[in-house]
C-alpha cells in the first residue's frame, strides 16, 4: 500500500469515526426523550455533562481518576512482568508447565471478585488489594501468550543455531525472544484493559479512593449521572491504556508490516 493510499484511508476512518461520534452523541441526548426514557435510567448527554463538572468541584473527580490510574499502571506493570517471566520460564521447561500448568489454571478458574475481600482483611483499605486483583487477572493472558509463542518457535531455527554452537542464552535472545514479541504485545493489549476491571473490582469491594468508589458511591445514591460519568471516565482510563501499548508495540515491532500494528 502507498504512502497516498494509506493517508486516505486513515483520514476516511476518521471522518466515519468523527461521524458516528456525532450520531452517538445526538443519540444520546435526544433519543431517551423521545423514547419517553425516564432520567433516572438514562440520563441525556446535557444532565452527565453537569453533574461531569459538578464533581469535578465537589467530588474531586480528577483526584479519584489519579488513583484509579496509578492502579491500573501498577497492576498492568507487575501482572505483565510476571506473566511474561513465566512463560518465558514454562516455555522453555516443557517439565515446569507440565507441574505448574494445573496450578495456574487453578488460579485462573478461581473468580477474582473472590480474592478482592481476602485481600482486603490481608492489607486493610489500602490500594495494594486493588493492584493485586489488577495483577491476577494480567497474569494470565500473557503468559498464555508468550508460552504459545515460545513453543511454536520453528525447531528447525533452533536447530541450526545449536549447530553453529550457540548457547542456549543466545537461542533464547536470538530466536525464542524476538519470536515472542508480537504475541506479547497482544497479550498486553488484553491486560491494558483487564487492568482497569480487576482495579474497579477492588474498589467497588472495599475502599474510600478510586473510580470503583465513586461508583458504589453513586449507586448508593440513586445517582444514574454521577455513575455514568464514572464509566466514562473508566473508559477513558482504559482507552488511555490501551493506546499507550499501541505506541509503544508501533516502536518495537516497527518492522512489522503497518497493518499488523493497527489499533485492533
Amino acid at each position: 500500500m502507498t504512502g497516498a493510499s494509506n493517508t486516505a484511508m486513515i483520514r476516511r476512518g476518521t471522518a466515519m469515526s468523527l461521524a458516528l461520534l456525532v450520531i452517538f452523541l445526538a443519540a444520546w441526548e435526544w433519543g431517551p426523550r423521545c423514547l419517553g426514557i425516564p432520567s433516572f435510567i438514562i440520563p441525556p448527554l446535557s444532565m452527565v455533562y453537569t453533574e461531569f463538572l459538578r464533581m469535578l468541584a465537589v467530588n474531586a473527580l480528577m483526584f479519584h481518576t489519579g488513583i484509579t490510574t496509578a492502579e491500573v499502571i501498577a497492576g498492568f506493570i507487575l501482572g505483565s512482568l510476571l506473566g511474561a517471566f513465566f512463560g518465558y520460564m514454562l516455555g522453555m521447561s516443557p517439565t515446569a508447565e507440565f507441574a505448574l500448568s494445573p496450578y495456574i489454571l487453578a488460579l485462573q478458574i478461581a473468580p477474582k471478585v473472590a480474592f478482592a475481600p481476602l485481600f482486603i482483611l490481608w492489607m486493610g483499605f489500602t490500594v495494594y488489594p486493588k493492584i493485586l486483583v489488577a495483577i491476577l487477572i494480567v497474569f494470565f493472558p500473557v503468559m498464555v501468550n508468550v508460552l504459545t509463542a515460545v513453543r511454536t518457535v520453528d525447531p528447525d531455527l533452533i536447530n541450526l543455531a545449536r549447530a553453529f554452537k550457540a548457547t542456549r542464552a543466545q537461542i533464547f535472545w536470538k530466536i525464542e525472544f524476538p519470536a515472542s514479541m508480537p504475541p506479547l504485545f497482544a497479550g498486553l493489549r488484553i491486560g491494558s484493559t483487564l487492568a482497569v476491571v480487576g482495579v474497579v473490582v477492588g474498589e467497588l469491594v472495599g475502599g474510600n479512593m478510586g473510580l470503583g468508589y465513586l461508583l458504589a458511591f453513586g449507586e448508593g445514591q440513586a445517582n444514574t449521572p454521577m455513575v455514568f460519568v464514572t464509566i466514562l471516565m473508566l473508559t477513558v482510563v482504559g482507552g488511555i491504556a490501551y493506546l499507550a501499548v499501541i505506541l509503544i508495540e508501533q516502536r518495537v515491532l516497527h518492522y512489522m508490516p503497518k497493518r499488523a500494528l493497527s489499533g485492533f
